[in-house]
């Protein structure tokens, strides 16, 4: 009597047949995908800058506007001279 060998399925591995994201897009697609994203960093950046000056502004502008007696509580007797 012979007994049968149950015969296990080797699992394929996927993982080789998967093809990457890039690979599987057009070049062309990728290169474009990959301008637009340096793009948006660079608004961003931009974006960002243009946030700061504009908060400096203001602070100048605020310094600018106050009167003696704030001045003089903010930075005391012990100012500096010119």
């Amino acid at each position: 009597m012979s007994k049968k060998k149950a015969r296990t399925a080797t699992p394929v591995k996927q993982e080789s047949q998967k093809a990457t994201l890039s690979e599987a897009l057009d070049n062309d697609i990728v290169l474009k995908l990959k301008a637009a994203k340096k793009e948006m960093a660079a608004k961003i950046e931009a974006e960002e800058a243009e946030h700061q000056e504009k908060l400096r502004r203001e602070r100048v502008e605020r310094e600018k506007n106050k009167s003696f007696a704030e001045l003089l509580e903010e930075y005391g007797e012990s100012g500096t001279k010119y």
